[in-house]
C-alpha cells in the first residue's frame, strides 16, 4: 500500500522529460515556421525589391517624382491670379504648411510618423488581428504617410484584391527608400502636395484656395481638420456636396489631435461646435480674376513655350510642368477694372434693352434707309451656327432646321439681373441667339505710360457665356484716331493748336473731292481754331489737315511708329477713324503723349521660373522715339482741352475728377463702336463698349456716343483707382511742362498777337478759291 505513491510519483517524474520534449519540438517547429515565412517574406521584398513583381521607380525618379504642376499666374502684386493645367496642383514647401494641418494629418493618418522608417509595424498588427482575423471594417488602414505618398506618387489604382497584394509590397518597399532619401518633413509635404481633394483641387495649396479662399499657411485648425477628413475619401466628405459627412469627419480629426496631445480638450469642444463655414470658389477657366487676360497669356506662353525648348529639346508643358508666369497685371487694378466695367454695363444694358422695347423695332430692320438694313439677319446669323452645320451635316432638311431652332427648349444664358448672372429659362435657339447679340460688350485696358506694362485687362462681362476678347479684337476706332492726324500736322508742318482754319468743306482732288460732314452744326462755317476743332470732334478740319498734309502716308508711317501694326490704308477716309484697331494699340499709342513723346510697347509678362524656381525667361520695357518733348507737350494740351471743354468734359462735371487729364472720345458710323482712350500723368487706359455685331447699336448719338458708352467705364476705374488707398496714384499729379525752347505757341492769345494779320477782315472762304 505504501508503494503506490512513490509509483505514481516516479511515473510523473519520468514523464516530464517527454512533456518537455513534445514543448521543445513544438517550439522548433514554431521557430522554424517563423524563421520559414520570415525567410519567404524576405524573399518576396527581395524579389520586389528587384522588380520581380513590377517595374519599381529608379533612385534618379525618386529624388525627382513626376507629378502633375499647375503653371501659376502671378499678379506684379504677388496674388495668384489662376492656373494653367491638367490637375490644378501646385506644390508648397513645409513651411508655408500650417502646424495645425501637420499634427492633424499626423493625428489621425499615423500617429507613430515620427519613430517608424516607413511601414508602422504594430499598425499592421492592428491590421492583421482587427481587420483581417477579426473582421472589423472600422479598425482603420495601416498603411502610413510614406506608403500612402508612394501609392499616390507612382501606382494606379488596382482592378481587384489580387493585383493589391503585389502593388501594396511595392508600396513597402518605395515607402523604405522614400525614409532613406528624404526627411519626415520633406515626406509630408509631398505627400500633403500628391493629395487629391475633388472639384479641381489637386494637392494642398489648390485645396486651401477652393475650400477656403486661403492659403496653407493660413488655415485654422478646424479648416486644417476639414481638409485632413477628405484624405480618406474625398468624394464621401467632399464638404460641398456632403457638408453633414465633411462636419463629422472634421470632427473625428479633431478628437484625434486632443488624444494625441496636438489640442486641448476645451478647445477642441469648442471648436466643434463651430460650422464648417465654407469659402468655396469653384475652378474654372472661366471665372476669377481676369478670365480674358489670362486666355490671351496662355497663347503667348505657349507660343513661347514652342519657340524656347528646355536644354534637353523637349517643350515646356504649361499644363504640368509646374511653370511660374510673373505678370504685370496689378491684382487690385484689375479689381477695380472688373468693377468699372460691370457697374457701368448692367446700367447700360438696361437702357439699351430699354431703347429697343419696342416689338416692332429690330436692330437689323428698323431704319430701310440704313446701308445696315437686312431683314433676314436672324436667319442668316442661323446659318453661322455650330448648331446649324452640324445639322446640316447630319442631314436634316432645312425646314426641319428651322422647326427646331424655334422649338422652346430648357437652357441657360447671361442675364444681369440674375445673382451670378446665370438664369436658367425656356427659349428657342432662334431667341437665344439673338438676345446673345442683344447683350452690349465692354473691352478696357490700362497701361503704365513709361514702361508699357499692362496693369489692367477687361475682355469682356462673362467669359463663360462670351469669349470673345475685345481688347485684342479690331473695330473702327472713329475720332479716337484724330489725334494722330493732328500730330502729324504739328510734326511735318508745326501747326499750332492756337491756328484757326474755316469750318467748311474741303474737298481733296486726290481721292475723288472727298469732304465728309460734320456730325453736329458746331461753328459750322465759322473760323476754329485746332484746339477748339479737336475739343469738339469737327471732321471738316481733320479733313483740312488730311489735305494739308497731302500724302495720307505721312499719317499711316506716323501711327507706325506709334505702335499700330493692323492694317491703316493710306487713304483720307483714316482721319475720321475708318481704321479697324484693337483697343491694346490704341491705348498703346497714347504712351507717347504722356511720356514726352516715347512710344511704351505694351507688354504684360516679366518672367517665367520653371518648378525649380529658375528663371527661364525675361521680358521688359521696349520704347522708342517718335515725337520730341515739345511735341508730345502740344499734343497733351490739346487733348487737355478735350476733357476741359469738349466731348469729354462729363468727367469733369458728371464724375468730379479734378486732376489732370487727357483723352479723346470715339463714335463710329450709325453708333455702331464707342470709344474712349484717356490718361493721366501715371496711367493710360482705354475704353471701347458696342455690340458684337454691328447692327446692334443705339439709333440715336446722344446715347450712343463714345462718352455714354465707354467714358464712364474710365472714370468709375480712375475714381476707385484714386480711392484705394493701398495704390500709390496720384490724384493732384500734373503733366510736366515743356521748359525748354518752344517753336511751337500754344498760348493763344500771344499766337493770334504774332499772327493778327492774318485773322484781321480774313474771309473764311479764302482758301477754297
Amino acid at each position: 500500500m505504501s508503494s503506490s505513491p512513490k509509483s505514481n510519483n516516479s511515473d510523473k517524474i519520468k514523464a516530464s522529460p517527454a512533456g518537455k520534449d513534445t514543448l521543445i519540438k513544438a517550439l522548433i517547429v514554431l521557430w522554424l515556421a517563423f524563421a520559414g515565412v520570415v525567410l519567404v517574406f524576405t524573399l518576396i521584398m527581395f524579389g520586389v525589391s528587384r522588380g520581380l513583381f513590377g517595374e519599381l521607380p529608379s533612385p534618379e525618379v525618386l529624388e525627382n517624382p513626376k507629378s502633375f504642376l499647375a503653371t501659376e499666374i502671378i499678379s506684379a502684386d504677388g496674388v495668384v491670379l489662376g492656373n494653367f493645367y491638367r490637375e490644378n496642383r501646385t506644390n508648397v514647401p513645409f513651411d508655408s504648411l500650417s502646424p495645425y494641418l501637420v499634427n492633424a494629418l499626423v493625428a489621425t493618418e499615423d500617429r507613430r510618423y515620427y519613430s517608424h522608417s516607413g511601414i508602422d509595424m504594430p499598425g499592421l498588427g492592428r491590421v492583421l488581428m482587427k481587420s483581417v482575423l477579426m473582421r472589423r471594417e472600422s479598425s482603420g488602414g495601416g498603411s502610413t504617410i510614406s506608403q500612402q505618398l508612394a501609392k499616390n506618387l507612382f501606382h494606379s489604382r488596382p482592378r481587384n484584391l489580387l493585383a493589391r497584394i503585389p502593388q501594396k509590397l511595392k508600396e513597402w518597399v518605395i515607402a523604405v527608400r522614400l525614409e532613406k532619401r528624404y526627411t519626415k518633413e520633406e515626406i509630408l509635404t509631398m505627400y500633403l502636395n500628391t493629395v487629391e481633394f475633388v472639384n479641381n483641387a489637386h494637392g494642398i495649396k489648390s485645396a486651401s484656395r477652393v475650400y477656403f479662399s486661403t492659403t496653407p499657411s493660413q488655415l485654422q485648425p478646424e479648416q486644417a481638420a476639414v481638409l485632413v477628413g477628405m484624405v480618406k475619401n474625398p468624394s464621401l466628405y467632399n464638404p460641398v456636396r456632403f457638408p453633414d459627412r465633411a462636419l463629422g469627419r472634421r470632427n473625428v480629426v479633431l478628437d484625434q489631435m486632443a488624444k494625441y496631445g496636438y489640442m486641448e480638450a476645451g478647445v477642441c469642444d469648442s471648436l466643434k461646435q463651430l460650422d464648417l463655414e465654407l469659402h468655396y470658389q469653384r475652378v474654372d477657366h472661366n471665372i476669377g480674376p481676369g478670365p480674358y487676360f489670362r486666355e490671351q497669356l496662355r497663347q503667348f506662353v505657349r507660343k513661347w513655350a514652342r519657340e524656347n525648348p528646355k536644354p534637353d529639346g523637349t517643350s515646356y508643358d504649361i499644363y504640368q510642368d509646374g511653370l511660374k508666369i510673373f505678370t504685370t497685371i496689378d491684382s487690385r487694378m484689375q479689381m477695380h477694372a472688373e468693377a468699372a466695367t460691370m457697374k457701368h454695363m448692367a446700367s447700360l444694358q438696361a437702357e439699351f434693352f430699354n431703347h429697343w422695347k419696342n416689338p416692332n423695332l429690330k436692330p437689323w430692320s428698323w431704319n430701310m434707309e440704313s446701308q445696315r438694313y437686312k431683314p433676314n439677319w436672324p436667319e442668316l446669323k442661323m446659318r453661322t451656327t455650330e448648331r446649324y452645320r452640324v445639322l446640316k451635316k447630319e442631314g436634316v432638311p432645312e425646314d426641319s432646321i428651322k422647326i427646331i431652332f424655334n422649338t422652346p427648349v430648357e437652357m441657360t444664358v447671361f442675364d444681369w439681373k440674375t445673382e451670378g448672372y446665370s438664369k436658367d429659362t425656356v427659349m428657342t435657339p432662334l431667341d437665344s441667339l439673338i438676345y446673345s447679340y442683344m447683350i452690349l460688350q465692354p473691352g478696357f485696358v490700362a497701361i503704365d505710360p513709361f514702361t508699357g506694362e499692362v496693369l489692367a485687362w477687361v475682355g469682356g462681362i462673362d467669359h463663360r457665356y462670351f469669349q470673345l476678347d475685345h481688347v485684342t479684337t479690331r473695330r473702327q476706332v472713329g475720332s479716337t484716331f484724330k489725334p494722330f492726324v493732328y500730330a502729324a500736322a504739328i510734326t511735318e508742318l508745326g501747326y499750332s493748336p492756337c491756328m484757326k482754319l474755316p469750318n467748311v468743306d474741303f474737298p481733296n482732288p486726290n481721292f475723288n473731292n472727298w469732304a465728309p460732314r460734320n456730325s453736329d452744326k458746331y461753328k459750322d462755317g465759322e473760323m476754329i481754331a485746332l484746339w477748339d476743332a479737336l475739343a469738339h470732334s469737327v471732321n471738316k478740319i481733320t479733313a483740312k489737315l488730311m489735305l494739308d498734309l497731302g500724302d495720307p502716308m505721312n499719317v499711316v508711317n506716323l501711327v507706325r511708329r506709334l505702335g499700330i501694326e493692323s492694317e491703316v490704308p493710306p487713304y483720307p477716309s483714316i482721319a475720321l477713324g475708318t481704321s479697324e484697331l484693337t483697343l491694346l494699340e490704341m491705348a498703346g499709342s497714347y504712351t507717347a503723349f504722356v511720356n514726352r513723346g516715347n512710344f511704351s510697347k505694351p507688354y504684360y509678362v516679366t518672367e517665367i521660373r520653371d518648378k525649380h524656381d529658375n528663371v527661364i525667361a525675361r521680358f521688359g520695357p521696349e520704347s522708342r522715339e517718335v515725337l520730341n518733348a515739345e511735341q508730345a507737350n502740344v499734343m497733351v494740351s490739346l487733348l487737355q482741352r478735350v476733357v476741359n471743354s469738349g466731348t469729354g468734359i462729363r468727367l469733369r462735371y458728371r464724375y468730379k475728377i479734378e486732376g489732370d487729364l487727357i483723352g479723346k472720345t470715339g463714335t463710329t458710323q450709325e453708333n455702331t463702336d464707342g470709344w474712349f482712350i484717356g490718361a493721366t500723368p501715371e496711367i493710360v487706359a482705354g475704353a471701347w463698349v458696342g455690340g458684337d455685331d454691328p447692327l446692334f447699336s443705339f439709333r440715336s448719338t446722344a446715347l450712343g456716343q463714345g462718352a455714354s458708352m465707354a467714358l464712364p467705364i474710365f472714370a468709375e476705374f480712375l475714381k476707385a483707382v484714386y480711392a484705394d488707398k493701398e495704390l500709390t496714384y496720384d490724384p493732384n499729379a500734373k503733366f510736366p511742362d515743356y521748359e525748354l525752347r518752344r517753336t511751337i505757341v500754344i498760348d493763344c492769345e500771344r499766337y493770334e498777337q504774332l499772327n493778327r494779320d492774318d485773322y484781321r477782315d480774313r474771309n473764311p472762304y479764302d482758301d477754297l478759291f
